[in-house]
């Protein structure tokens, strides 16, 4: 069933105890309102990803809406999701770029890990979910999520931070208050909300103290620069397609953005198993069609110059809070988000953002993504007194902190989240082959 939804009771409203299932929607304009809740709901993450990427916000934004709508096709209906930017590549990304790599090389390694991902998800599809978990336990799953989070501090570090240290401090600042103080759906706007007032503040500053002399990411060395421009944004056209480019292939690119397939395959069988916690029903039949339509999204918003793509845990908020399931309400959000993809002046302004305020929001993004592999390890108890759990997802992290670089040849190395991602596999597996049978029973990984 990918249409013809059922309408819920009278179609106007929610008795208690009630949920609308994914094939249920209520009436039209009010399933207009939950699918523009869920556009706002995805918005921050989906275009401040792009920006540290260096991409395309508008490409991304309006690739995400059509993502959606092909994942709801392959899940046929019944998961509801909003494929919105993945984070899980922004440190392969920046080794790419620091390796001289330009977008079209970023794009090309993402498309290659998307049909990886696809890949998977056929293999899930028939083989089952287990071989996720055998291949993938949780002591890996979470040392992967958490290096990807923890490995990119540096770009924190030299990146962002130098560009306004006052302003990402205050941004940082913001941004926490906002997120723990306000638990409805303020909350679970508050990258986005932060991200507003970091820039509206630095244009206050602008105004009220002048030029700022520090880094600046534009010319890589210290200048003195407005910490807003704008024009970009006034050169822009209202109405138009936005920037579109074709992928190219490298193997060394290729490589290192591979490891974040695994946190994608943990991204999507959560958010399938919390779908079907909320809603009661039997939804694991689909997790591998769920993996193939991320992997399928990826790959199409990637071969034209968008962003890898994931399912996203903010939507999963609003359905907690509305109780509404329909997936009504993401094939209108994919298409709002469409037509937001078809104003350039709209994708300038994103792209305006200024560094320090970038690095208030990054800090904080990272360090949640990081603490997610932590909530893995606590939720499935895995027992670090044994030696086949702590040593190689220890080696692993601090690899991927470092970021430490290991070289192959003259022109191929591996570094940070990647090669800190094949010590934690590679390890893991190794000690668990060679440790006695009973040691392994009881290490809970």
């Amino acid at each position: 069933m990918a249409f013809g939804w059922k309408v819920h009771g009278e179609g106007r409203g929610l008795a208690p105890g009630e949920v609308v299932k994914p094939d249920e929607r209520l009436s039209w304009p009010r399933m207009v309102g939950f699918g523009a809740q869920h556009v706002i709901a995805m918005f921050g993450a989906t275009f401040v990803f792009p920006l540290v990427m260096g991409l395309d916000p508008n490409v991304a934004v309006m690739m995400s809406g059509v993502a959606t709508i092909l994942f709801l096709l392959i899940v046929q209906g019944k998961v509801p999701s909003y494929l919105g930017t993945s984070a899980s590549f922004v440190g392969a990304v920046v080794a790419i770029r620091a390796a001289q790599g330009d977008s079209a090389t970023v794009t090309g390694a993402i498309l290659v890990a998307g049909l990886v991902l696809a890949l998977c998800g056929v293999a899930i599809h028939y083989l089952g979910v287990q071989v996720i978990h055998k291949i993938f336990p949780p002591v890996v799953t979470g040392a992967v999520v958490m290096l990807i989070g923890f490995g990119l501090a540096f770009v924190v570090a030299d990146v962002y931070w130098p560009q306004d240290h006052w302003i990402a401090l205050i941004t940082m600042i913001v941004t926490f208050m906002i997120i723990a103080l306000f638990k409805g759906f303020l909350g679970r706007i508050g990258i986005l909300l932060g991200l507003v007032i970091g820039f509206l503040l630095s244009w206050l500053a602008d105004k009220i103290f002048g030029d700022i002399t520090a880094f600046n990411a534009g010319t890589s060395a210290v200048d003195t620069h407005p910490r807003v421009n704008f024009d970009a944004v006034a050169s822009a056209d209202w109405f138009g397609l936005p920037s579109f480019h074709g992928p190219e292939f490298k193997v060394s690119a290729i490589v290192l953005v591979l490891p974040a397939v695994i946190a994608l395959i943990a991204e999507n069988v959560g958010h399938v198993k919390a779908v079907g916690e909320m809603t009661g029903t039997d939804v694991d039949p689909y997790i591998g069609r769920a993996v193939i339509g991320d992997g399928v999204g990826t790959v199409l918003t990637s071969a034209v110059g968008g962003s890898p793509t994931t399912t996203y845990a903010e939507n999963i908020g609003v359905m907690a809070a509305t109780r509404v399931y329909s997936t009504a309400a993401y094939y209108i959000a994919g298409v709002i988000a469409i037509l937001f993809g078809l104003i350039p002046k709209f994708g300038a302004l994103v792209a305006a953002t200024p560094g320090g305020v970038l690095g208030g929001i990054t800090v904080i993004l990272y360090g949640m993504i990081g603490l997610l592999g932590a909530k893995i390890w606590v939720e499935n108890r895995v027992n670090f007194a044994d030696p086949v759990n702590m040593l190689p997802i220890g080696a692993g992290i601090i690899l991927a902190i470092g970021p430490v670089s290991h070289t192959i040849t003259d022109d191929f190395s591996l570094a940070g989240i990647a090669l800190g991602t094949i010590v934690v596999l590679g390890g893991y597996h190794l000690l668990r082959a060679l440790s006695p049978s009973d040691v392994v029973k009881n290490s809970n990984g």
